[in-house]
């Protein structure tokens, strides 16, 4: 769960200049209030503002380029279907923002006519001032929050600022769990010619989270009417892994909220034809499922459930490429958040309930799972410093949140990877692969990534990958099954997950289902589009269609090493930051 953030405190001596850190920035600290479908045309390259001194960055220069192209050797890449967001902090001149996007991109066109926003955290005023400054008062723009109580502090800025746009709606989510809150962040966009568009993220809708903080945005295609003849009302049995499935999984998440709440918004995107997305979609609502009678093919699935049964239809790559001597491949599942909850003392629910969900099919070699989670280290010179830690969490400090720590410790990894104590347990002999960097070390993550490698060793191909605003949490993703034979879910959460197969031709003859097509997904650095030599690399076996992933964390991953602990925002952190700060609870 986030919360807002607690001020980094500036000691009198930490406010000296000390050599020792990175050159401060200009711009001061940022607020953090308390409280995939390829597009359909070429991405343009963003301008990122020019900063030269942010934290220490290396000065790889990247190009931009199309969301699909055909390279000499017809191998067919396709962009990533997932973006960063634009750090505003970057060098200009490092092409760190190639391929990123801006909330201004999403919100700024003038066809917009009413938008619906799903979120946490609200600025109001800093949504509004994203919209094209000429349709600005006439878009009906929906604000869906989960603050009911009414001295919620965020509720009340919230319907305080909707009073001064008569065309703003504060819409309160049902929140009938007491430990439960409104976590999806999501955007509906309906527009004057007759399109719509659906934006799921993870970003809070809050100036700091759109600035120096990782993030990622998926974008459905501009989605037209139902053709003339076709019924409006999505099948009962759509087909898996179609635009039909998404559809109906997306209309019962909106019909979770109440009709009087969103009915008539899903009544306004059942007249649309989702058939080009190219995702699935994973939900949770506030709910209590019977594990026993779960059939997705009757009714849309939340949380774990619903990952469990996705993760089981999913084509996964289990053959070795040709000259790999190996028998078999092992995969790698990395988990990657910004906020690890109370999980039990033991670890039976992230073993026994979790990690069987992300990985239900059985297979040869049993996944290796990380967890990738910032350090103070971490923290302290990000772009932000200590600004940034008020929305990432993990409690460690009670005894049954040490031995929580300790069962954890084994998958824990560097956000970053960079620092002292991690360069201190990084093998450097010459067998180890040369590190690819994603450019967003010092953007601390708020984004929330869930990824299935083909193979520990070389983590070159993708099974799968998920983005969502699920945290490490039994709120999120449901408790394991009670004694009713309940699943129990608390919060609201939204993400979806893509694979290599949903971007095959709709020509191709190969099946999607039983990982006979060929297509791949490769990680992607800097970039959206993959790089010919990783299609060919990955095309050995015959695969002619590659997919981008874009990456928000370098490879390989860094384990923590011994005396390694993970950022806590409840904890005093007297060291400064590359700022000058402490952090002083």
């Amino acid at each position: 769960m986030e919360r807002p953030a607690k001020r980094a405190r500036v000691s009198p001596d930490s406010a000296k200049r000390n050599d020792s850190l990175p050159d401060r920035v200009s711009t001061p600290l940022a607020s953090l209030h308390r409280s995939i479908t390829p597009p359909s045309r070429a991405r343009s390259q963003t301008r990122a503002a020019s900063n030269s001194s942010c934290p220490d960055m290396n000065s790889n220069q990247v190009e931009g380029d199309k969301s699909e192209s055909t390279t000499k050797r017809s191998h067919r890449l396709i962009s990533s279907p997932v973006q960063l967001t634009k750090i505003r902090d970057f060098p200009e001149q490092k092409g760190y923002n190639v391929d990123t996007v801006k909330l201004r991109d999403i919100l700024g066109d003038p066809m917009i006519r009413e938008c619906w926003q799903f979120n946490y955290l609200f600025d109001v005023d800093f949504l509004m001032s994203h919209f094209d400054e000429d349709v600005r008062g006439l878009v009906k723009v929906k604000v869906v929050h989960g603050s009911w109580e009414r001295e919620s502090a965020n509720r009340i800025r919230v319907e305080e600022a909707c009073s001064r746009y008569p065309n703003v709606e504060p819409i309160i989510a049902y929140m009938p769990e007491r430990f439960g809150t409104h976590h999806s962040k999501m955007m509906i966009l309906l527009r004057h010619d007759h399109l719509a568009q659906v934006v799921i993220h993870t970003a809070n809708m809050i100036h700091g989270d759109w600035t120096n903080m990782t993030q990622a945005v998926w974008r459905s295609p501009l989605l037209p009417f139902q053709k003339s003849g076709t019924s409006a009302t999505a099948s009962m049995k759509p087909e898996f892994a179609t635009g039909a499935r998404f559809k109906r999984d997306l209309l019962s998440y909106l019909k979770a909220y109440g009709a009087k709440k969103t009915g008539s918004l899903v009544q306004e995107l059942n007249r649309f034809d989702f058939d080009s997305v190219r995702a699935a979609l994973i939900a949770s609502t506030p709910s209590k499922q019977v594990f026993n009678d779960l059939d997705s093919d009757k009714s849309t699935l939340w949380g774990w459930p619903a990952l469990r049964d996705l993760m089981g239809h999913v084509p996964i790559q289990g053959k070795p490429k040709r000259g790999n001597q190996h028998p078999s491949l092992q995969p790698h599942i990395a988990i990657q958040i910004s906020s690890i909850a109370s999980l039990g003392q033991t670890d039976k629910w992230l073993r026994e309930v979790f990690f069987k969900a992300l990985a239900p099919k059985p297979t040869p070699s049993q996944p290796k799972y990380s967890i990738l989670f910032p350090t103070p280290d971490e923290i302290r010179r990000s772009l932000e410093g200590y600004g940034s830690g008020g929305s990432i969490h993990m409690k460690i400090q009670s005894a049954p949140q040490q031995k929580q720590l300790q069962y954890m410790r084994p998958y824990l990894c560097h956000w970053a990877g960079d620092g002292l104590s991690a360069s201190n347990c990084i093998d450097l002999s010459e067998e180890t692969p040369r590190k690819r960097e994603a450019g967003r070390a010092r953007a601390a993550p708020h984004i929330k990534t869930y990824i299935r490698y083909t193979d520990t060793e070389t983590m070159d191909s993708i099974d799968w990958a998920m983005v969502t605003s699920a945290n490490l949490s039994t709120q999120a993703w449901g408790a394991a099954v009670n004694q009713s034979g309940e699943v129990r879910i608390s919060s609201y959460e939204i993400g979806v997950v893509v694979w290599p197969e949903l971007f095959l031709d709709e020509n191709t003859t190969e099946s999607k289902e039983t990982g006979s097509a060929t297509a791949r997904m490769v990680p992607c650095f800097k970039r959206d589009q993959p790089a010919i030599a990783q299609a060919e690399n990955v095309s050995e076996d015959g695969a002619v269609t590659v997919v981008g992933f874009r990456m928000p964390y370098d490879l390989p991953l860094t384990p923590y090493s011994a005396s390694d602990v993970p950022w806590c925002a409840s904890a005093s952190h007297p060291t400064p930051d590359w700022r000058g700060q402490t952090w002083i609870d």
